[in-house]
């Protein structure tokens, strides 16, 4: 359901999305907007957005062991027009909140999954709170990017992400068939999509269950995050 941020192809959406959604060179990133062409429901197989929904995970890395907790809140945000899901997402450590963040998401009529911005809060030694990494669409140049095809099939990157200099993610689809076993299930035919930042070295992959979203996550440097556990309302 949720993209896990820092350990976000056969896509069908318009041909004028389309020509802004995969220019990656000098060109600006200029994605079409039209709200009348996005709906109220994220029902997307690969990243569902249902209100009530919460999904835990287990983060390793470094040496440290955190927790995520997703919850797909009632709320909703509009942005540029189009009225966007809010997803709350938490991350504790040894009891003590380090990260708490909101995600604004929603989807167009053709089924493809639009990230549109966060509101992050990153709580650090002596007090003091970072909100490094906010950014929401249609404000000092930040454009929505896509985290979810309508229906993804190995191809072009895309970006996920766009605020100049500060939210800069890429995507891109590898697989459609593999099998994926977490400590919440074995799950098969999931979505491997690679992903990376234009602002940073490295990548990572998440893989996509059906009915679910991300189950697990692997980066270079080999930190992990896996879905342990689903609650459905």
């Amino acid at each position: 359901m949720q993209r896990t941020k820092g350990m976000k192809p056969g896509i069908t959406i318009s041909i004028v999305v389309l020509t802004g959604a995969f220019v990656i060179g000098g060109e600006p990133y200029r994605p079409v907007i039209d709200p009348a062409n996005f709906q109220s429901k994220v029902n997307n197989p690969y990243f569902p957005l249902v209100s009530g929904t919460i999904l835990k995970y287990q983060e390793k890395g470094g040496g440290e062991t955190s927790e995520k907790e997703i919850t797909v809140t009632s709320e909703t945000k509009e942005i540029l027009g189009v009225k966007c899901v809010v997803v709350h997402d938490v991350v504790t450590q040894k009891g003590a909140v380090r990260e708490d963040t909101y995600d604004w998401y929603a989807q167009d009529k053709q089924g493809t999954v639009w990230y549109f911005g966060e509101a992050t809060r990153e709580f650090k030694a002596g007090g003091r709170v970072s909100h490094e990494g906010s950014w929401e669409a249609g404000v000092k140049g930040a454009q929505p990017g896509i985290v979810m095809p309508g229906d993804p099939k190995p191809g072009k990157p895309y970006r996920q992400e766009y605020s100049p200099s500060m939210a800069e993610d890429m995507g891109q689809v590898v697989a459609t068939d593999e099998t994926v076993t977490v400590t919440a299930g074995t799950f098969n035919g999931c979505v491997k999509i690679r992903e990376w930042s234009m602002l940073e070295s490295g990548n990572e992959y998440q893989w996509y269950a059906k009915g679910i979203g991300v189950v697990r996550t692997q980066n270079t440097a080999r930190e992990t995050s896996t879905l342990i556990l689903i609650t459905r309302p």
